[in-house]
C-alpha cells in the first residue's frame, strides 16, 4: 500500500481504479458483484470527507451546506438517468460532490463542486444553467456593479487557481445594450469556474485543506452569484 493514501481517508488510488474498472465494466451484474469496493473505497470515505468538510465550509458561509446523507446529500447518486439519453450505461463511471446553498433546493442554485474521475479531476464552482429567472439576477447585478464582478473575477487567489468556462450567446441577450463594456460577460449562460487538479493531488494527504483553500480562494466570486439571486451570503 502506498504511503500517501494511508494518510487520506478519503480519497485512494482505490477509488480510481474503481471507477476505471467500472467504465470497462458498466453493467448491473459487475457492480452489484463489486458493491462492497464501492462501498468501502468510493461512498463512505466520501461521505466521511463530506462530514470534516463541514467545518472548512461554514467558515467560507454558514449558508452552503456539506450534507453527508446518502441519499439527497451532498454526494450524487452513482446510478445514471438513462430514461432520455442514448447512452444505457447504467453508472456513472466518476464521483460528484456538490455543496449547495441551504435555499437551493437542487443543482441549479450556486455549489461549490468536487468532480472525481480517472484522468478528469476538478474542483468547480457557480452556477451551471441557471434557469431566465436567475439568469436575468445574476446578469441584472453586473450591470448595476460590474465593478464588484470585476473585482470578483480578478481576484488574484481566484483567477491564479480557476478559469470561467461554460456556454455562452451568440448573440447578447434580449433587453441588453450590445454595445454594454462587458457584453461578453452578459452573454454567459453558465457562471462556472473550475480548477484542474489530478489524481495524485487528490488522494495526497492535505487534501482537504487543499480543497478548502480552494474553495476559499471563490468567496468573492460565489459571495457575488449568491447575492444577485437574493440568497444570504
Amino acid at each position: 500500500m502506498r504511503r500517501h493514501h494511508m494518510n487520506n481517508p478519503y480519497i485512494s488510488r482505490e477509488l480510481f481504479d474503481f471507477f476505471r474498472e467500472l467504465r470497462t465494466h458498466n453493467r448491473r451484474e459487475w457492480f452489484i458483484e463489486h458493491k462492497e469496493r464501492y462501498e468501502q473505497q468510493v461512498r463512505r470515505p466520501l461521505q466521511l470527507f463530506i462530514m470534516d468538510f463541514e467545518q472548512s465550509l461554514r467558515g467560507i458561509s454558514t449558508h452552503f451546506r456539506a450534507d453527508p446523507r446518502p441519499q439527497g446529500g451532498s454526494l450524487f447518486r452513482i446510478h445514471r438517468d438513462v430514461r432520455f439519453s442514448p447512452d444505457k450505461s447504467p453508472y456513472k463511471t466518476h464521483a460528484g460532490i456538490q455543496f449547495r446553498h441551504e435555499q437551493g433546493g437542487n443543482v441549479h442554485a450556486p455549489g461549490f463542486y468536487l468532480h472525481l474521475e480517472p484522468g478528469n479531476v476538478f474542483a468547480a464552482v457557480g452556477i451551471w444553467r441557471p434557469d431566465s429567472r436567475a439568469l436575468r439576477g445574476i446578469r441584472d447585478a453586473i450591470v448595476a456593479d460590474p465593478a464588484t464582478w470585476l473585482q470578483a473575477v480578478s481576484d488574484a487567489q481566484f483567477a491564479a487557481s480557476y478559469r470561467l468556462g461554460g456556454d455562452s450567446l451568440k448573440r447578447p441577450p434580449r433587453d441588453y445594450d450590445p454595445g454594454h463594456p462587458l457584453i461578453e460577460e452578459l452573454k454567459r449562460k453558465d457562471f462556472i469556474a473550475s480548477a484542474p487538479l489530478s489524481e495524485e493531488e487528490a488522494s495526497a494527504p492535505d487534501f482537504l485543506e487543499r480543497y478548502a483553500r480552494l474553495s476559499g480562494a471563490a468567496k468573492p466570486f460565489m459571495r457575488f452569484l449568491t447575492r444577485s439571486l437574493d440568497l444570504p451570503w
